[in-house]
């Protein structure tokens, strides 16, 4: 037997399979020497949005998903994986999905509790779900510490290793960062600032919790505060010109009234980030959402409302920081926390 031809005829069979197993770890070491592309997922009460990030880049954005579309969670988690999949296609490179949830998330397991506004999203396994249908390390999270983390990681809050986010919109959010680690709780439900009471006999909200600042400062409440303010000073509005937008450009152009309303948001906003500081000791609280867009009508009197209620530990080394991110801060702190807890470096 010729064992020189034998040996020779073997290397040839093998050898497409070694080149490309040596392709696989070649490229396995290019993503994990740089950031690679992840999917970032925002999941709201009406739209699903979802996009491929790099870094805090949003690279491409596939068109939203309208949740009443579907009859349920199995519809629309199979919608949800067609897009990905889709934008996987036009970018080979992507090697995570994070995904943001309203709500209640089991950040561990990735199971969804409950979502009120989208009908049959009861216990459903969301991470399990993504990750058996692409194959990709997939995390599920609440989208307020979803946008804490982009202003941890990416944003206002960068080289900070204790803070405390808000969001503010709609609803009230929050997620807070403590010792460089992000605060979930025993049931990964802390970081709730808009539960947090500033009236124990205030109004009832959502859980039988009193005077929750949410029940304030959401956006709907400013404006039917704004426009009863406005009837008690003789001054008739409808609803729609009493939103914080609106309310920002007549304080903007000397409006007294909204000049009072700005104030007693900052005041109600003041009590809770007072509250923060002394139980957290933060180095800075970062303020997004739609209300933050006021800007100095905001900042301003927040700052004197909350540094007349701080001693001089708390006061001198603590910052008020507006977000560096808008809309997209779900998508990029979902995005940037699956990479992460997928080990590559960000």
């Amino acid at each position: 037997m010729n064992f020189s031809r034998s040996n020779d005829l073997l290397i040839l069979k093998i050898l497409p399979f070694v080149l490309a197993l040596a392709a696989i770890l070649f490229h396995l070491v290019c993503i994990m020497s740089e950031t690679p592309l992840a999917i970032g997922v925002d999941f709201g009460g009406t739209t699903v949005k979802i996009g491929v990030l790099y870094r805090s880049n949003l690279v491409d954005t596939a068109p939203p998903i309208a949740t009443q579309d579907y009859d349920g969670p199995d519809e629309l988690i199979d919608a949800m994986v067609r897009v990905i999949n889709e934008l996987r296609d036009q970018h080979p490179g992507i090697a995570a999905i994070g995904v943001g949830m309203p709500g209640f998330v089991n950040f561990e397991e990735g199971i969804v509790h409950n979502l009120t506004n989208v009908r049959g999203w009861v216990e459903i396994p969301l991470k399990q779900r993504l990750t058996d249908a692409t194959l990709l390390p997939t995390v599920v999270e609440n989208d307020a510490n979803c946008m804490a983390y982009a202003e941890w990681k990416r944003g206002s809050g960068r080289g900070l290793n204790h803070l405390v986010a808000i969001t503010m919109g709609t609803g009230v959010g929050g997620g807070v960062i403590v010792n460089g680690k992000m605060v979930r709780g025993c049931q990964y439900g802390a970081g709730e600032i808009g539960q947090t009471s500033i009236d124990y006999q205030g109004r009832v909200g959502a859980y039988g919790n009193k005077g929750a600042l949410e029940d304030y400062v959401g956006n709907n409440e400013i404006a039917a505060d704004a426009r009863e303010r406005y009837k008690q000073a003789g001054i008739h509005k409808n609803i729609a010109d009493c939103s914080p937008a609106a309310l920002a450009n007549a304080a903007t152009n000397g409006d007294e009234v909204a000049l009072q309303v700005w104030d007693d948001v900052a005041r109600k906003l003041a009590t809770t980030i007072m509250n923060c500081c002394w139980l957290l000791n933060p180095e800075a609280i970062i303020i997004g959402g739609g209300v933050a867009k006021a800007g100095d009508l905001l900042f301003g009197p927040l700052e004197t409302h909350l540094f007349s209620q701080l001693s001089g530990p708390f006061k001198n080394h603590l910052t008020l920081l507006p977000a560096r991110f808008g809309s997209e801060a779900g998508m990029v702190g979902a995005a940037t926390l699956a990479l992460e807890e997928a080990g590559f470096a960000i």
